[in-house]
């Protein structure tokens, strides 16, 4: 992990789950982090967690279905740490989970906002700067959803689509600029999101055991091998850590 030493990394979405993990992991290997979401209190006692481990951390409230707020924070990440080495668009939503003709149509519009404007403003705000300091690693949280139609996402499917289409998008336009940009699907985690899911009671997903869900641990050290040369195979696409191949590669176990 000595590739991660000294980086600076913003982790979107990270008062809980992968966000959360994600910058504890990235953290206890000598990266820089700034932890943002808009739960100002949860991440600021996150940092200070991880100070108290010996990391460097910030912790600033955003919401990035607001480009404004992305903005400041990537500016805030300048300010504080230099630069922005690492970009995890980690924030998502899922709620409320219902099939279209029952959805309301404010709720399924915040879901894009988050989802995939989210994404964009991400984009839009690091890739610049990533571009002056001629690298940059940005991993998109994406999902199997994003090729598939289950019933009650159409929401949430739709979005991870459009996040898998931004992530080619910026490939092209930025890979030979030094932007890596990677997505990455990791299936079904242990995360807060498992336990609305499991309440709708709508498609098989939400029929999984919990044993079925892997840990946030596991995608936190996914995000870190994917800022490694050796991830330069799915630059552009995402990396599916629902295939022995793509855990095999990141050296998690094989699927049961």
């Amino acid at each position: 992990m000595a590739h991660l030493r000294g980086k600076t990394a913003v982790i979107t979405g990270a008062s809980r789950g992968i966000g959360e993990a994600t910058a504890r992991h990235l953290a206890a290997h000598g990266t820089n982090v700034v932890l943002a979401a808009r739960s100002s209190d949860k991440i600021k006692a996150i940092a200070r967690a991880i100070e108290a481990d010996g990391g460097a951390a910030s912790a600033f409230a955003c919401d990035v279905s607001d480009h404004n707020s992305v903005a400041a924070l990537i500016q805030h990440t300048q300010d504080t740490f230099g630069g922005v080495d690492i970009l995890v668009n980690n924030a998502g939503l899922i709620d409320p989970i219902s099939r279209i003709a029952d959805s309301d149509p404010e709720d399924w519009g915040t879901i894009i906002d988050v989802n995939v404007k989210g994404v964009y403003h991400g984009l839009r705000y690091a890739i610049p700067v990533m571009q002056s300091q001629g690298a940059g690693t940005i991993i998109n949280i994406s999902s199997g959803a994003a090729n598939a139609a289950l019933e009650g996402w159409s929401h949430y499917c739709a979005s991870k689509a459009a996040v898998l289409r931004l992530t080619g998008v910026a490939h092209k336009e930025y890979g030979d600029a030094g932007v890596r940009v990677v997505g990455l699907s990791p299936g079904t985690v242990a995360t807060d999101m498992q336990i609305s899911i499991k309440a709708s009671g709508i498609n098989p997903v939400s029929q999984l055991d919990p044993s079925a869900h892997i840990s946030s641990e596991w995608v936190a050290k996914t995000i870190a091998w994917l800022c490694t040369s050796a991830a330069d195979p799915h630059l552009g696409s995402d990396l599916s850590l629902k295939t022995d191949e793509g855990r095999a590669a990141v050296g998690l176990p094989a699927i049961a």
